[in-house]
């Protein structure tokens, strides 16, 4: 390529008259290209022409034409002259060179045929203190032999154009650039050179069809400003289609549909009904034989039922005009994303404002043999065929308490494996109350234990040895499925962030961003699981994706309010949680800054089936001075997520004990305990509600 003088034009020197292309053998990497020429621009655009006539096609070979039509700035009294044109031809260790001819002028198109190396003007760069004219129009036409003699004109011409931006000169267009022309006579050669990170690249569709490469960095969009899309989401759960949802009012499932809340809850929801069927005697329900589960059934109708989720998610999209590609995409710069189909087509979309929202994928330990190849992760175990049977279920997070509570409820053999403590982040009072029920309930726990192997045995059970932290011994135990529940990486690493320069957070691989979502690099948002510092769940990417689809849009200026976000661990007793856990409260505030309300209840469902209800609690977290602010509420019981959504209303007008208070109940329910609540931690008193 030609170097670039002190002004940011190419010089010509003899070297230019010698220029050669080569041709390679498709099975080479890279195809070596010499430039045709450079010109300042402001914009390109390009055609087919009509086939040029025997007379004028070199060597009387059939020829195809394209045109590409530039916009150039000049100086004033400067007009758009001949810049450049020769031709490559004849004979190379004794293969034949195909010819091409390449001309720029303000007059008529170049009508081909062969023309000799000539001399070569540059336009004279604008001078900072000089003014523009008015745009001109100049022409560039090239032609190159087609194979097929003529036959079809659809077939593609073999120019790439490569659209480089030309930095520094500030008085000059933003749209101005350089452009280079190449001809290589190979179909599709899998690296076209490099680029630097500023560069623009755009393909011409000439003579072949050429593969686009991350090499192609940015397209003629650049010269007109305009873009495929005003929106380019990647990532498909709750919030990348909430976003792009919500984008097309104002102008497909993901982990929460498929592997996440829904399937979750609906098991969750099985374990239940069999606790219910249990109680049905007490309730006069004659129930004859014993009561057993099958997997098989469950598993098909929950994914069947997640199968129409998908299609209704494609449906919703259809009808809002949201054009779905079903491809792994990546960011090849700021307004520019590559798809990649399972089959290997790669695809270009470029968009004004590009937004990730790709979520995470559950984590194996790598330091462990065994855990990758014979273990299954929460992605997994709802979308098994077979029941699971005796399962061993590592970690301690909701995920895995959620997992490991929905096996035991239909009947299976269960344990949980405890690094340190269960529920990190929640609560601890309350994630104490949780696994107590848990173990009450079926559910064996093995604490301050960290797996160290997991062996397949001849007979296809799992050996899996592990090490209490407490005592130093070694146990072992078999087991039918290994559960993995030990957190979930960001899907970043393939997106090409480290190339744009997007900030990531090294302890986690999330995307450090702002209030507004935005990242490190302009026009690139980022919100969900992958947002460094967000809540792991589905309603707030849903919501935040909808703040920010409106923001973009340019009707709202409306930010996210990620404070007070209630939750619900769906436990086979349930709990439910917004705002400051107690242990957060007391950092904040102080353990005499706070006062804590709090009851001990029974549940009316639990009494005629006389069901343990020892840790059936609720507590208020309120501000110990002025008008007792409410900081925390968390319970447990009963349809735990059904309270805590009422009550979080209250959180977000800056409810107060004295509001609780004020506030009639609905009887009898689980709901009402919260706002006759009275018995303060502080006083020692007995918290246990008697009576109505």
């Amino acid at each position: 390529m030609d170097e670039l003088g002190p002004d940011g034009y190419s010089t010509i020197d003899q070297k230019d008259k010698d220029c050669k292309y080569k041709t390679v053998d498709s099975s080479v990497d890279q195809t070596e290209r010499e430039p045709l020429k450079r010109l300042e621009v402001v914009s390109l655009c390009y055609r087919r022409l009509p086939q040029l006539s025997a007379a004028d096609s070199l060597r009387s070979e059939s020829h195809q034409l394209i045109e590409c039509t530039l916009l150039a700035s000049v100086k004033s009294g400067r007009r758009p002259v001949l810049v450049k044109e020769w031709t490559h031809g004849g004979q190379e260790d004794g293969r034949r060179r195909k010819g091409v001819t390449c001309m720029v002028s303000d007059g008529p198109r170049h009508s081909g045929g062969v023309k000799e190396p000539s001399h070569r003007q540059t336009l004279t760069p604008p001078s900072p203190d000089c003014t523009l004219n008015p745009v001109r129009r100049c022409t560039v036409s090239f032609s190159s032999p087609s194979r097929s003699g003529g036959q079809n004109q659809n077939q593609n011409q073999s120019t790439l154009v490569s659209l480089m931006r030309h930095q520094g000169e500030r008085h000059v267009p933003a749209l101005k650039s350089e452009f280079s022309l190449w001809r290589t006579s190979r179909a599709s050669p899998a690296r076209p050179g490099s680029c630097q990170n500023n560069n623009m690249a755009a393909l011409c569709r000439g003579r072949h069809r050429w593969k686009r490469t991350n090499c192609l960095r940015v397209w003629t969009r650049k010269l007109t400003g305009k873009y495929d899309y005003d929106l380019v989401v990647i990532g498909g759960g709750s919030g990348g289609l909430a976003c792009s949802k919500e984008g097309t009012k104002w102008g497909l499932g993901g982990t929460c549909v498929n592997v996440g809340c829904i399937p979750k809850k609906l098991m969750h929801q099985a374990a239940l009904l069999g606790t219910a069927v249990k109680d049905a005697k007490k309730y006069g329900w004659q129930i004859s034989g014993p009561i057993w589960h099958d997997w098989a059934t469950m598993a098909e109708a929950i994914q069947n039922h997640v199968r129409s989720l998908n299609w209704g998610h494609r449906v919703q999209l259809q009808d809002k005009k949201v054009k779905y590609l079903n491809v792994k995409g990546s960011l090849v710069d700021e307004h520019t994303v590559k798809g990649l189909s399972k089959a290997g087509k790669e695809m270009i979309l470029t968009a004004k404002n590009i937004v990730i929202a790709t979520g995470g994928r559950p984590k194996y330990p790598t330091n462990i043999p065994g855990a990758m190849e014979h273990g299954i992760s929460s992605d997994d175990i709802f979308w098994l065929k077979k029941s699971p049977g005796k399962t061993l279920v590592v970690g301690a997070s909701y995920v895995a308490l959620e997992c490991a509570g929905f096996l035991t409820g239909i009947g299976l053999d269960t344990t949980v494996m405890v690094r340190s403590i269960a529920l990190r982040g929640f609560d601890q009072q309350m994630a104490g109350l949780v696994t107590d029920y848990m173990d009450a309930y079926g559910t064996k726990f093995a604490w301050m234990c960290v797996p160290k192997r997991v062996d397949k045995l001849s007979s296809g059970a799992l050996q899996v040895t592990w090490t209490d932290t407490h005592t130093g011994n070694e146990h072992k135990d078999t087991y039918d499925s290994v559960l993995w529940a030990v957190g979930r990486a960001p899907e970043t690493k393939a997106l090409g962030l480290d190339k744009l320069g997007v900030q990531l957070r090294k302890e986690t691989g999330k995307i450090v961003v702002g209030a507004d979502e935005s990242t490190s690099v302009p026009n690139i948002y980022a919100f969900g699981d992958i947002g460094e510092g967000r809540p792991e769940l589905t309603p707030t990417a849903i919501k935040a994706g909808r703040f920010l689809a409106r923001r973009l849009a340019g009707h709202s200026t409306e930010l996210m309010n990620y404070d007070n976000v209630p939750t619900t661990v769906f436990t086979p007793l349930e709990y439910g949680c917004v705002g400051l856990s107690e242990e957060e409260a007391e950092r904040r505030h102080g353990k005499d800054g706070i006062e804590i309300y709090h009851a001990f209840y029974k549940p009316l469902e639990f009494s005629v089936a006389e069901r343990d209800a020892s840790q059936c609690y609720l507590k208020v977290i309120c501000e110990r001075g002025g008008d007792q602010k409410i900081l925390g509420l968390h319970f447990t019981g009963p349809n735990a997520g059904e309270v805590t959504q009422g009550f979080a209303m209250g959180f977000q007008c800056g409810a107060t004990y004295s509001h609780l208070l004020q506030t009639v109940g609905i009887h009898p329910t689980c709901a009402e305990e919260l706002i006759k609540v009275n018995i303060t931690k502080r006083s020692g008193l007995d918290a246990t509600v008697t009576g109505c």
